[in-house]
């Protein structure tokens, strides 16, 4: 017996809502490293700590990165 993982992902990211990095990376074009230093220096959407072991990033963001990805950047949170 196998197991399809992939039969469990969205064929598209939802608009709202908030993702882990493994239901996005069908969708993202770079790897999660370099995902994760965009989002450092601010090009990419903010992560989100839910816990030490649970990132997750804010859907409408994620689209917002994917529909410009160069011209991104993070809003400054006040």
């Amino acid at each position: 017996m196998t197991s399809n993982k992939t039969t469990n992902l969205p064929e598209t990211i939802p608009l709202t809502g908030k993702s882990r990095w493994s239901q996005l990376k069908p969708f993202i074009p770079v790897s999660k490293e370099k995902f994760r230093q965009l989002s450092v220096a601010g090009l990419a959407p903010k992560r989100c700590k839910l816990g030490e072991r649970i990132t997750m990033y804010d859907n409408a963001e994620v689209h917002r990165w994917l529909a410009d990805p160069a011209g991104y950047r993070a809003e400054q949170s006040s």
